[in-house]
């Protein structure tokens, strides 16, 4: 019998509708399950406490969360400036590179990096070299809305969430557990 190839593949999850970190949190469990070593690094999140701060800790040692975002920017409580979301970011990009060199790990998810490159927080440069720098048999998930044209080609599997309907439309304002 032989041994199958590894293959590591480039994903992408963007879109307007609701799963995109929740589809790629999906597969870092799976991951855990074959005791594979995850990195993720959070990308423009950060100043809010959120689910999966908690819920990933229970999945150590296998899973290491980097968050390095200040937070959401120029929307809802955000009181820092650009300059401070973008030096966050650009600290992220130089952690992604460390990460994906490092080769320790089998799967990498950077969390609304299509967040940071849409509002110009990252470069077009700067994530393609990101892209560049990973390992044949490296997985490598990209989350957030706006995925740039260059990255949808460059991909192996890219998935669009679609909004159809949303509590928000009805008054439900963001439920714990399942928004956050």
């Amino acid at each position: 019998m032989t041994e199958e190839k590894k293959v590591g593949l480039l994903i992408v999850y963007t879109g307007n509708g609701k799963g995109k970190t929740t589809a790629s949190l999906g597969m870092c469990v799976r991951a855990v399950g074959y005791d594979w070593q995850i990195c993720i690094i959070q990308f423009v999140k950060g100043s809010w406490k959120y689910g999966e701060l908690e819920g990933v800790k229970k999945l150590q040692p296998n899973v290491e969360l980097n968050v390095i975002g200040e937070g959401f920017v120029g929307i809802v409580d955000d009181d820092k400036s650009f300059e401070v979301h973008r030096q966050a970011a650009k600290n992220g990009v130089a952690l992604a590179l460390e990460k994906i060199k490092s080769n320790r790990y089998q799967l990498i998810i950077l969390d609304e990096l299509n967040v940071a490159c849409d509002l110009g927080l990252v470069s077009e440069e700067e994530l393609e070299s990101i892209v560049e720098a990973r390992q044949p048999d490296q997985n490598l998930v990209i989350t957030g809305r706006n995925a740039t044209d260059w990255l949808i080609d460059k991909a192996d599997l890219v998935t669009e969430m679609k909004e159809i309907k949303h509590p928000f439309q009805q008054g439900i304002l963001a439920q714990k557990g399942i928004d956050w």
